[in-house]
């Protein structure tokens, strides 16, 4: 899914050069990644999961099973 997100110019910088570094033509990726280890951190902290717990039913069956496969997806990635 695409969003809009505001950053400073030092951090779109510091993106940028750690893309060309990893041979990325974007920076994606990695901000995609930074928010999936900032996430992970704050669950054991905050519990930020079950504002996705509460929102079990809300999707319809087609949006969930998107959803679902990205998730699945996503996993295979994520550090051991």
């Amino acid at each position: 899914m695409r969003t809009t997100i505001e950053l400073s110019d030092d951090l779109i910088a510091a993106l940028h050069a750690l893309a060309v570094k990893k041979g990325q033509r974007g920076y994606s990726r990695i901000m995609e990644e930074a928010v999936k280890h900032y996430l992970l951190d704050h669950e054991k902290e905050e519990g930020a999961w079950s504002v996705v717990g509460r929102m079990r039913g809300s999707w319809g069956a087609e949006e969930a099973a998107e959803t679902r496969k990205k998730l699945e997806e996503m996993r295979k990635n994520w550090p051991a």
